[in-house]
């Protein structure tokens, strides 16, 4: 009943002590949640939510479970993680009170609410550690569903583990034999993304078992609201797959029915990894019995027959039915079991609790010293000892309340000699204490972005002007030459070479698995990138247009985007999102949400290139470094004519760095993407009335600018304007706020710095649609003629 050997292989005194073993584990797990609820509830944890009435089902999954595989999960999969050796009892209260700490809250070290789990992936360096020698779990998210796209990655790559030659597997996979295992709640199934997730795997055919805890209830509301039939796996029988059609294995099984839940796994396990078939299994008639969460009682929803029925056939109560019916155990030795059960819990509880309070108490003891020694020689004395002794006096302080202290009293000692200790102690301190809580929202690696140089293209006599999607389809054939572990896919990505043309022909030469088509469905296209760059892949997610980003927004804002934060820095997924957008006809193809997406998708690097060949330069350098990014090709450029490098492959175009276009001495103009080719020929216009204008391309818009070359610009020029074809307030808002707060541009301006941008609908569909709502060569020329003529009204008299 392990991973090699069936039951039938053990003697009976083997099989009794796994299955022993496995009931402990189960307890314990039980007793956490009790425990757990408990801490909850007299404020020592936060929230809580917990997963009672869920242990024996995932005792089968773990005994499944091998060396290789990925769990993308519920926050309720704590059994899970204790069977597989990969959480401790006082690892699971640091997570319940929130230890910064990566030692001991290994989870998030803080970052995430209790019940949501996660392998390391990567070693304190940032660097893999060997995936199929432990077993992994890819960092759970709250947003129900949200784990759902990413399951599908993760399977997926070992399809292409399996089926790619060339790729070095070492530290990922062992020829695509590791499965993906997926678990949900059965209310959660109601969300588009498991459908999405369903429908796409049934098409890939990847190795994925898909787990669904099925209690009944969707917090306080019943099934009968949430499903059709108020059952999943009835609903999802057109997928059955039969001898005319692929489709799925779909099983069920009671939650409560030990023996048939490990036959279960184990037969879903040997159909996903030996034939790569997905598989859902339903497990029905499960309890929940404290209810969904800490935030309230389920008492209040369920009627006095659910609650009996609850307590007879919890899953734990039936299992010790059936070891005592067995002749397993005794009732005595199960009753010792629970004992100890209690008792290591709480031994575990309290151990995590101390190593939580005991480094802040420190802390505490530090500061009351320091404020002691300074109210003696100070003439605030009263109030000083006021707040050292309130301080003193919280028994389990947290860090807000040692830096609060420490922050007012610097106040009534801003004219004393005391000053300058305190201050020092107070910025020593935040630089100590706020990495805990902000640290690796990027790469601190070796391979971050800014790891790499830029390499100019380099070009010859030969060098031809070319339309621009030559140079991105020649750019992605050396790519796809030199990277065999990178991959592109999405809507018309293969056999056409995607609607633009820049994959022409590298189907039909790298083949259907790397080069490949993606249904209508943004959000798994965003998933499988992400699963597959979790596991050592190099994943391109095309996705066709950038207004269709925004199907897809909730994933990479808050799985992408979060993934190095919430681990601490222990999980990575070097995704590139590859899309196309700006200066089109039409609501849904004119799109520049740049202001929504910049601000929905802190921790990926947004790159918006003004041609194809810094496109491919910003392609080329992504690929050496550990990052994800979005990258936003200009939509109507790949027609236009750019010389082809000699380089290709080679030539880096390097990220947070803007790029001065044209040199000019009466106003700084900032702008990105395909707007640029306005700005220059406006620029010219203004040259003609004696308007010499610099022109800056900005490149990357996270991260912005890291050298600070906009503010020197604008110390040469005095006057600034900002050009963005998002919406009012939107990326320009953002832009403004980097120059002005950031870079301190406020200092050098002898005119308001201001914005150009769209106006706050989008394009009409007409061609006329774009000129009346983005900004033209006029509106640009007259915004700047009009600062000017503030500047000089003689010279620049009013055009209106």
């Amino acid at each position: 009943m392990n991973q090699t050997a069936t039951k039938e292989a053990l003697s009976f005194e083997d099989f009794k002590t796994e299955v022993l073993n496995d009931y402990k584990v189960a307890t314990i797990s039980r007793e956490c949640s009790l425990l757990g609820r408990r801490e909850v509830l007299t404020g020592k944890a936060k929230f809580g939510i917990f997963g009672d009435g869920k242990e024996v089902p995932q005792l089968a999954l773990a005994k499944a479970f091998r060396n290789g595989d990925f769990r993308s999960g519920y926050y309720r999969d704590q059994t899970f993680m204790m069977a597989i050796g990969q959480m401790t009892i006082q690892q699971f209260f640091a997570g319940l009170y929130g230890h910064t700490d990566l030692a001991h809250d290994p989870m998030s070290a803080g970052r995430q609410m209790g019940g949501h789990f996660a392998t390391h992936s990567l070693d304190e360096n940032g660097n893999w550690k060997n995936l199929t020698q432990q077993k992994n779990s890819s960092a759970d998210i709250s947003p129900t569903a949200g784990q759902m796209p990413r399951l599908l990655g993760l399977a997926q790559a070992s399809k292409i583990y399996r089926n790619v030659g060339g790729i070095n597997q070492t530290n990922f996979s062992e020829k695509g034999n590791e499965v993906a295992w997926g678990t949900i709640g059965n209310a959660s199934t109601s969300e588009g993304l498991f459908f999405e997730t369903i429908n796409a795997a049934g098409v890939l055919q990847v190795p994925m078992v898909m787990s669904v805890w099925d209690d009944e209830y969707g917090i306080s509301v019943h099934a009968r609201y949430q499903t059709t039939k108020e059952n999943i796996s009835e609903i999802l029988k057109g997928f059955q797959r039969d001898e005319n059609a692929k489709g799925y294995e779909i099983m069920t099984v009671k939650g409560w029915d030990y023996p048939a839940l490990v036959e279960t796994y184990q037969k879903a396990s040997q159909i996903a990894r030996e034939e790569h078939v997905p598989v859902l299994i339903h497990v029905y008639e499960l309890t929940q019995p404290q209810g969904h969460s800490t935030s309230g009682s389920h008492e209040r929803y369920k009627n006095a027959d659910r609650l009996a029925w609850e307590a007879e056939y919890d899953c734990l109560a039936q299992m010790r039915n059936w070891l005592i019916s067995n002749n397993l155990a005794t009732a005595e030795e199960l009753e010792a079991i629970d004992t100890q059960a209690k008792k290591d819990v709480l031994e575990g509880k309290k151990a995590a609790w101390a190593a939580f309070v005991e480094p802040t108490k420190a802390e505490q003891q530090e500061l009351v010293a320091l404020l002691n020694s300074i109210a003696a020689a100070s003439e605030n004395k009263v109030f000083i000892e006021k707040y050292t002794n309130d301080l003193a006096s919280i028994k389990e302080p947290i860090r807000k309340d040692i830096i609060t202290t420490a922050r007012k009293v610097l106040r009534l000692i801003v004219k004393e000699n005391g000053r300058a200790q305190l201050s020092a102690w107070i910025t020593a301190y935040t630089e100590k204490i706020q990495p805990k809580f902000s640290s690796h929202l990027f790469s601190q690696s070796d391979k971050n972005v800014f790891s790499t140089k830029e390499v100019l293209p380099t070009y010859d006599e030969t060098s031809e002007e070319v339309d621009a999607r030559l140079v991105l389809r020649n750019n992605f054939d050396v790519i796809f030459d030199k990277h065999p572990e990178t991959l592109i896919f999405g809507e018309d990505s293969g056999n056409i070479g995607d609607v633009n043309q820049g994959l022409e022909g590298m189907q039909e030469k790298y083949g259907e698995f790397r080069v490949a088509d993606a249904g209508i469905r943004e959000a798994t296209i965003l998933g499988q990138g992400i699963g597959m760059a979790m596991r050592g892949l190099r994943p391109i997610a095309e996705i066709q247009y950038l207004d269709y980003l925004l199907y897809a927004i909730q994933i990479m804002s808050d799985d992408l985007a979060t993934l190095q934060y919430r681990t601490s820095g222990r999980q990575k997924a070097p995704l590139i999102i590859r899309t196309r957008g700006h200066r089109l006809e039409g609501i849904w193809h004119s799109g520049s949400p740049m202001g929504m997406i910049i601000n929905a998708v802190r921790g990926i690097h947004v790159l918006v290139p003004r041609n194809m060949t810094k496109a491919a330069g910003f392609y080329n350098t992504l690929l050496e470094t550990d990052e994800p990014a979005l990258l936003v090709e200009c939509l109507n450029g790949y027609r236009l004519k750019e010389k082809m490098p000699t380089n290709l492959g080679e030539f880096k175009t390097p990220i947070g760095v803007v790029e001065t276009i044209k040199q000019g001495n009466d106003i700084t103009l900032v702008s990105y993407g395909s707007t640029l080719r306005l700005v220059e020929q406006a620029a010219k216009e203004l040259l003609e009335v004696g308007i010499d204008a610099e022109i800056i391309d900005i490149q990357s818009l996270l991260p912005f600018d890291i050298n600070h070359d906009i503010v020197k610009s604008v110390a040469k020029t005095n006057r600034l304007l900002v050009i963005d074809e998002d919406v009012p307030g939107g990326a320009s808002a953002f832009i403004l706020q980097q120059i002005i707060d950031e870079q301190k541009g406020y200092k050098h301006l002898d005119s308001n710095p201001e914005t150009l941008a769209s106006k706050a609908h989008r394009p009409a569909y007409g061609t006329d649609g774009d000129y009346f709502s983005k900004p033209s060569v006029e509106d640009i020329f007259e915004k700047v003629y009009a600062m000017m003529h503030e500047v000089n009204p003689v010279k620049y008299p009013s055009l209106y």
